[in-house]
């Protein structure tokens, strides 16, 4: 490595390569002084192309910039902030990829020991600030000779499954000019070359190696094992966020009902059960249930962990991540790597073929009579044969009904339908956390489509800054949604923000608004508050212009205040990144 005899910016070079030999491809940069030399050398790994560097002025956004970026792509990108409260700020990022098991390195700068604890500038206890939620964390002086390469491995393979945090000590000088940093690009090329990857798109395989877990943590889990799995006992599949399609690939081998949340990654299949949540609480469909197998982290409803604390429902949770934690709300879930199964499970057979098929044809006719409630009781299917009548006033009304459709005002219901309809296997979707995402899950039908969520925590923070990341990891292959409520929105607005010289690729941030936090009206408390206290601590009302806003950040905006309005909006995906504002009823 070249030697600038600047301890700062030789260990941030040393380090910051060595990350991006192990597979790092975006660093997000947020700026500051104690952090100079790694912001610079970033930088210089953005010229000569070993990296791609996003620079935020807010560290919030950095963080979740950065978890949206892993989301995508499964590998963790680093995330650098200087001393004192941009720590801090980055927290909310840090535990929902902690609880969501999301990837990520965070690089803070602090000062060294001589100016702790005496009350100096910018000065905090940086150490295991992010306690339990960093997978890793170490605190390390750039001039005590730690050989950066070591430790650059110790944090990619302690990223596996959430953050790992290095705490960096410098002194000043705090940087030196950068080298160039050419020859050692090309060696980093050759070597992805060599192992047959395209420079074009970032490297989707996640972190290899177990995590190693801090002298400070909790040991990892105890190995697990797999379960065999026979046809005696009436079994449902839960796919919660981030399973994966083995959920639907276990459902569909073994012929039992899928229940797949909307961020699950298994939405889709001949097994799927939309109405879950009626059917769960009907005792002939889950009162009869004697065996959940769960995936992933099931967030999106009260009747699926009322389910898994019943004492006569056996749950196998399929988990294989080692760490310590797993999805149990009933205390007494086997854990397991893999679930196999035996012969006695035929999926064909007429027992599994009654059973998963009651669950799958009730579903379809609750979600037929849901959406003949939702268009109204006085309203009927379109004649389609009236649009081709020889009678003049039969086809007038015809034209009437179809107008009059298109001019509808926009439901939650036919926002989360047209958002559904728009997406298709190359684009992305991001839902926040708010009503709609719920009102996703409730409607929408089974499609192999790229679904992400921030289910770690359930939080709206940082819902814009996830959706910019993902929409950067897809690299553009199709377009990045965003769907959120407009408190939501407000919440992460400076992740509108765009940074000079940073092209976004295409996004639409679709923004149901409502006038405020209708998702708690269903609070047991709404019914018996003072109304006006409810409105004003739960509710939170706020009016803002979202055109203004949008065009303060340089983003298009549009207004769908119908359905055909929504239709056109969702249809006219543009090279800039657009806000769309639907009010909604």
């Amino acid at each position: 490595m070249p030697s600038t005899n600047n301890a700062a910016t030789d260990f941030s070079i040393d380090l910051l390569t060595a990350l991006v030999r192990l597979g790092v491809r975006e660093l997000v940069v947020a700026p500051g002084s104690r952090s100079q030399a790694l912001a610079l050398v970033a930088a210089e790994l953005e010229r000569v192309g070993a990296a791609r560097l996003h620079v935020r002025i807010d560290e919030r956004v950095a963080g979740f910039l950065a978890l949206g970026l892993a989301l995508e792509s499964g590998t963790p990108a680093v995330v650098v902030t200087t001393s004192g409260t941009a720590v801090a700020n980055l927290h909310p990022a840090v535990m929902e990829a902690h609880e969501a098991r999301v990837p990520m390195i965070v690089v803070t700068a602090d000062r060294p020991e001589e100016l702790r604890g005496i009350r100096s500038n910018q000065t905090t206890t940086q150490t295991a600030v992010f306690g339990p939620a960093a997978e890793f964390t170490h605190d390390v002086d750039a001039d005590a000779g730690t050989d950066a390469g070591e430790l650059a491995a110790l944090l990619w393979s302690s990223a596996a499954h959430g953050p790992a945090h290095l705490n960096l000590a410098l002194r000043d000088p705090l940087s030196a000019p950068v080298p160039d940093l050419d020859e050692i690009a090309a060696s980093i090329r050759a070597a992805r070359e060599s192992a047959g990857e395209s420079q074009s798109r970032v490297d989707s395989a996640k972190p290899n190696g177990d995590p190693a877990p801090s002298p400070d943590s909790a040991p990892p889990a105890s190995p697990v094992d797999s379960a065999w799995l026979n046809g005696d006992r009436r079994t449902i599949v839960i796919a919660g966020d981030k399973s994966g399609p083995e959920a639907e690939a276990l459902a569909r081998a073994a012929g039992w009902p899928l229940i797949a949340e909307v961020s699950s990654g298994a939405r889709f299949g001949p097994n799927l059960v939309v109405a879950y949540r009626e059917l769960l609480s009907d005792p002939d469909f889950g009162g009869a249930v004697e065996r959940a197998v769960v995936f992933g982290h099931p967030t999106l409803s009260r009747e699926v962990p009322a389910l898994l604390k019943r004492p006569d429902v056996e749950v196998i949770v399929v988990d294989d991540t080692g760490t310590p934690d797993f999805y149990d709300p009933g205390h007494d879930a086997r854990r397991v790597t893999a679930v196999q199964l035996e012969a006695s499970v035929h999926p064909n057979s007429p027992d599994a073929r009654n059973w998963t098929g009651r669950w799958v044809f009730a579903s379809r006719r609750l979600l037929e009579a849901a959406a003949q409630q939702a268009a109204g009781a006085d309203q009927t299917a379109p004649d389609l044969e009236g649009a081709a009548s020889d009678d003049p006033a039969t086809r007038a009304a015809f034209a009437r009904s179809e107008l009059a459709a298109v001019r509808a005002p926009v439901t939650r219901r036919m926002l989360a339908d047209a958002l559904w309809r728009f997406t298709w296997p190359h684009d992305r979707l991001v839902l926040g956390a708010s009503r709609l995402i719920r009102e996703v899950d409730r409607t929408v039908t089974g499609k192999k489509i790229t679904v992400h969520a921030n289910r770690g925590l359930g939080g709206i923070d940082g819902t814009v800054a996830t959706g910019v990341g993902v929409a950067l990891a897809s690299g553009g292959r199709g377009v990045t949604r965003v769907l959120l409520g407009d408190l939501t929105l407000l919440h992460d607005v400076g992740a509108l923000l765009r940074a000079p010289g940073e092209a976004l690729p295409p996004i639409q941030v679709v923004v149901g608004n409502d006038r405020g936090g209708t998702i708690f009206a269903g609070l047991e408390v709404a019914a018996s508050a003072a109304p006006e206290a409810f409105e004003r601590v739960q509710l939170t009302p706020r009016e803002v212009d979202l055109e203004a806003l949008a065009r303060a950040y340089g983003w298009q905006y549009r207004r769908a205040a119908t359905r055909g309005e929504l239709d056109q909006a969702l249809s006219a995906v543009t090279a800039e990144p657009t806000l769309i504002e639907v009010p909604l009823t």
